[in-house]
């Protein structure tokens, strides 16, 4: 087993273990990750508290919260969005950028563990999963939203979800290549996500004020290079609170680890480690003393809002980014560029 990242007055090796004890202790007998006790999970989140048990070295708990998903994988290959905490459906729609994500974590936990055997086990779930996103495609190569289980569809395509699809179908194609399985059709379809989140920013219906649509096009490689420097420098002073984090929107003085921790993996990705340092030790401020993180507070006041809330999520980004920070484990590149 590789060693666990360990990055001294930021997120050392203990804290890691601390909050890697703090996940399994969400994860349910069923194998599904809820954002805290009690509460409901849906399947994105779920994999991004996968991919963080992996780093830590849990790969048991990995691949049980990777069965949950084929357990629960509808026949179309979608997920429903947001599942209660004793498995029942809450929301109902299906987001493609929720199915796909799916790719992303066996991938990274096939880098993690070179497991071949458990790869090609989850091979179906993924291949259903990226069909089903791709069948939501509009002429313009863009996945719609998401669409409603009677078939109602969105028209409208989201930038942070389209750029988080990308990557996703890279790393299945990458997961497929490994396995003998060439997935030539996900590259092309990718490429053509790709061109238009580079060409055509009014593809995309308006989230501006989200900090996600600011450096998620960074984060998975769908800007790369100058432009993506270009990008991470021109959001900064929108959303960046110096030595507090990442505002969630630009409007609001509410500060969020998650997107402080995922805004560091962007700047991981271009090579800025001293940035990305810089964010994840900012986060260190919503880090409680059993491992887990407060999802957010207001500032100046300090307010921690929604208020006690500790996201299973929350903890899955710090982690992750202090993988990317450190180099650290076999899947410690998956959000550089491909």
């Amino acid at each position: 087993m590789s060693a666990a990242p360990d990055l001294a007055g930021v997120l050392g090796a203990a804290d890691l273990a601390a909050t890697a004890d703090h996940l399994t202790g969400l994860q349910l007998e069923s194998g599904m990750i809820p954002w805290f006790p009690g509460g409901h999970c849906d399947p994105w989140n779920h994999v991004e508290s996968a991919m963080a048990l992996d780093v830590a070295g849990c790969h048991a708990e990995a691949e049980h919260a990777y069965e949950w998903l084929a357990a629960t994988q509808r026949p179309d290959g979608s997920w429903h969005a947001y599942y209660n905490y004793d498995g029942s459906v809450e929301d109902s729609k299906l987001d493609t950028n929720v199915c796909a994500y799916i790719a992303t974590g066996v991938y990274h936990h096939y880098l993690s563990t070179w497991d071949r055997g458990f790869a090609e086990n989850l091979w179906p779930t993924l291949e259903r999963a990226l069909e089903f996103v791709l069948s939501l495609r509009r002429a313009d190569g863009l996945p719609i939203w998401a669409i409603e289980p009677n078939e109602r569809p969105w028209d409208y395509a989201l930038l942070t979800g389209c750029a988080s699809i990308q990557h996703a179908l890279r790393c299945g194609a990458l997961l497929g290549e490994a396995l003998g399985e060439p997935c030539h059709d996900w590259i092309d379809a990718a490429d053509v996500i790709t061109s238009v989140i580079q060409t055509t920013p009014t593809a995309f219906e308006s989230k501006s004020r989200w900090a996600m649509d600011w450096y998620y096009p960074v984060l998975t490689g769908a800007l790369t290079g100058e432009a993506a420097k270009a990008r991470l420098a021109d959001g900064w002073d929108t959303f960046a609170m110096e030595g507090l984090g990442i505002r969630c929107v630009s409007d609001e003085p509410w500060i969020t680890a998650s997107e402080t921790a995922e805004c560091a993996l962007a700047y991981a990705a271009i090579g800025d480690v001293s940035t990305a340092t810089d964010l994840l030790r900012w986060t260190r401020t919503h880090r409680r003393e059993d491992g887990s993180y407060l999802t957010g507070i207001v500032y100046p006041e300090g307010i921690i809002f929604p208020a006690d809330e500790c996201t299973s999520y929350t903890a899955a980004a710090a982690v992750l980014a202090v993988d990317a920070i450190t180099r650290t484990t076999p899947a410690a590149n998956l959000f550089a560029p491909h």
